[in-house]
């Protein structure tokens, strides 16, 4: 049953298993922002033709002044960070790749499908000191974990001195940016990875950028092949990012309905982990059960097959969806007498 819910979205999944019409379901699967912003109109003619180098040069440079890259860092866009994610590890050093876990299932793949042995690292520290390549997630999912940037620029610099990688998936950290490495892209040995849809809540569009220095930037481009990204998400994609006054509407909302989310798994006995806004993790022996009881309830939440005590939670969009939440966390709670 975990298997079918390893990403979270499901909710096809969730509808054969528990029953019930879309509409009857609160996802909470995902750590997409669930209220995106109005779109901006999309000129019918980028629908018709291949994207022009322009448009892409466009929202290259509203990506630059959004994440605040530097002039001499690169930036690449992608079809989403998981097509980057996908293709990194054929870019990267060969040898062993030390992944700081437990995080993103899908770097250990894409790195094992490349032909590299993982390495597994719970912490900076344990990084074997011969390792070239180093792939973590910041702030990491599913338990929020952050790092001091110090310590990450740090790491980069022995690996570039070794001719090797660090890859930092930034993936959620738009909604609060304290720490992020976007401002050093352009570094040796440095890719930062950011996707666009998780904040933006346009999960949909598939759009994701890799931070770097500009010779590395070149071997991404040629491996993505031309137009990579369709027309239509270059447009909204420049659009949204520009948008000062929505950026900062958006992370207002974001920090809201954390608020909320927190609340309501507090309301219902349990603590929220981590320190990230777009989702909490519950950590719980009676995990499974909250899943099955939440599920029946038509409220589905994200399990790990690798650690059965781990629930993560994404966020409410209003107080109602958290009451709702509240109310199902602790009638799944008393269904059999759990003690949170």
């Amino acid at each position: 049953m975990r298997e079918a819910f390893r990403h979270g979205g499901a909710l096809g999944a969730a509808m054969r298993r528990f029953g019930g019409a879309r509409a009857d379901w609160l996802d909470l699967s995902t750590g997409i922002h669930p209220s995106p912003p109005p779109l901006p109109p999309i000129p019918p003619v980028l629908w018709h033709r291949l994207p022009e180098a322009e448009e892409e040069e466009a929202l290259i440079d509203a990506a630059r002044r959004f994440y605040g890259v530097p002039a001499g860092g690169a930036i690449v866009a992608a079809p989403g960070s998981q097509s980057l994610i996908s293709l990194l590890p054929h870019l990267a050093p060969s040898g062993p790749a030390a992944v700081l876990s437990p995080t993103y299932g899908e770097h250990a793949r894409a790195l094992q499908a490349a032909g590299h042995a993982i390495v597994e690292a719970a912490d900076l520290a344990d990084i074997p000191a011969e390792t070239r390549l180093v792939v973590l997630a910041h702030p990491n999912n599913p338990d929020g974990r952050r790092h001091d940037r110090a310590d990450l620029l740090s790491l980069a610099a022995r690996l570039a001195a070794l001719g090797g990688l660090l890859v930092v998936d930034e993936a959620f950290m738009d909604a609060d940016p304290r720490q992020s490495l976007a401002g050093d892209a352009g570094m040796p040995g440095l890719v930062v990875l950011r996707s666009f849809g998780k904040f933006f809540g346009l999960a949909g569009l598939r759009l994701g950028f890799a931070l770097c220095e500009p010779t590395f930037a070149v071997r991404i481009r040629e491996r993505l092949g031309p137009w990579a990204v369709s027309g239509p998400a270059l447009h909204l994609g420049a659009a949204l990012m520009r948008d000062a006054a929505g950026v900062g509407q958006l992370r207002a909302a974001i920090a809201r309905n954390a608020g909320w989310t927190r609340d309501a798994i507090r309301a219902a006995g349990l603590e929220p982990k981590g320190d990230a806004a777009l989702f909490a993790l519950v950590e719980t022996p009676q995990a499974p059960g909250l899943f099955e009881g939440l599920a029946r309830r038509h409220i589905l939440v994200r399990p790990f097959a690798y650690r059965a005590d781990w629930l993560r939670i994404g966020s409410a969009a209003s107080e109602a969806e958290a009451h709702r939440l509240a109310l199902a966390l602790r009638a799944a709670l008393d269904d059999k007498g759990i003690d949170p």
